[in-house]
């Protein structure tokens, strides 16, 4: 097809202090989040000045992308817009249909199958065209990239540096551990059209990680960051639960890899970088964290071989990937149905 413009498609994050607690707000709206967990995150950005890492990363990515495109003659243009916080990604679309943009791909700053993971982003595409108008420029959401070599060899390097900082002479009781977002149990079970999908990259994706950096060590994939109310089921374990399990069997040290994640923002900074360091550090547990891609030449040139896969004749012959699950360029229509939420006990009721 002819494709005119690409645009970056991201959660977004706030960059001030009083923009925290709307932002949480946009985040969670519908979810039944207790306040009293919005208030606990909320601490979480105020620890950094109420400014997430995540904008300024995107600003960084886009600066990169495109300085990529023209070093190697793609001319199109790279807009920007976010999910939950500004620059929204409807105004986004608004500036574009006033560019004259018709035909657009959208790169998301996800990886992965699954409802959160792609397909609320491509009902956020449908949400933001609609408020923009019948003139909104046409936006075909760019494939899953989850076993792209542009994701997969970073987090490879990032985890062979990460081990070079550990005790060489410790490395029979060190264990890789890698980490992605936990979200509610009925979603991953309705993950991709046939279910699954989300745990089954992420598992994928480990396995080419641990076989390229370090395949004499053993690994585990478990999970971070759940936000929902306590009474819905999440993905087990949490990073910090299983850390105390690995100690206890006779652990040393571990690589934590965020596999889950294109860049460093708050849910790498914080629930990494400090609350899974200091449960480690509590545990006697050596713990380095592993990067994610941020700007690693090979995940920008990504950006653009994916692009190329939609615009060349030949796209399909220039697909790069590593891994062997199912792939396609459009999702169909029953993938990643979001599932009915659980309703939150009530005292007196039955059963509760």
């Amino acid at each position: 097809m002819a494709y005119d413009a690409v645009v970056l498609v991201s959660f977004g994050g706030p960059e001030r202090p009083e923009d925290v607690m709307p932002f949480l707000q946009n985040v969670t709206r519908g979810r039944g989040v207790p306040p009293e967990r919005l208030a606990e995150v909320a601490e979480h950005y105020q620890h950094f000045g109420g400014v997430s890492p995540i904008n300024q990363q995107c600003r960084e990515l886009l600066a990169a992308i495109r300085e990529d495109f023209a070093a190697h003659g793609l001319d199109l243009p790279v807009y920007w817009g976010n999910r939950n916080w500004d620059p929204m990604l409807a105004d986004t679309v608004a500036r574009m249909r006033d560019d004259g943009v018709r035909h657009a791909l959208a790169f998301v700053t996800s990886a992965l199958g699954g409802y959160s993971s792609c397909r609320q982003y491509q009902d956020d595409i449908a949400a933001a065209r609609a408020a923009v108008g019948p003139d909104a420029p046409l936006i075909d959401k760019i494939r899953q990239f989850w076993d792209h070599p542009g994701f997969v060899e970073p987090h490879v390097d990032a985890v062979r540096a990460a081990l070079a900082q550990l005790d060489p002479a410790k490395r029979d009781s060190t264990r890789l551990v890698f980490t992605a977002h936990s979200i509610p149990n009925s979603m991953a079970a309705t993950a991709g059209p046939h279910g699954g999908r989300y745990e089954a990259q992420l598992a994928e994706v480990a396995r080419l990680v641990h076989a390229a950096a370090a395949p004499d060590l053993p690994w585990d994939l478990v999970w971070q960051s759940r936000s929902g109310p306590p009474h819905v089921p999440w993905l087990e374990p949490d990073v910090n639960d299983h850390l105390g399990t690995l100690a206890e069997a006779g652990t040393t040290g571990v690589v934590v890899s965020p596999i889950g994640f294109v860049s460093d923002h708050l849910e790498v900074v914080w629930d990494l970088d400090t609350e899974a360091r200091q449960t480690a550090r509590q545990l006697g547990l050596d713990f380095v964290r592993a990067a994610t891609p941020g700007t690693d030449p090979r995940f920008v040139a990504m950006v653009r071989e994916l692009v190329r896969e939609r615009t060349e004749p030949d796209g399909v012959t220039l697909r790069r990937r590593l891994g062997d699950l199912p792939m396609w360029d459009t999702c169909p229509t029953v993938c990643c149905v979001p599932a009915r939420r659980p309703v939150a006990p009530t005292p007196g009721r039955p059963g509760s």
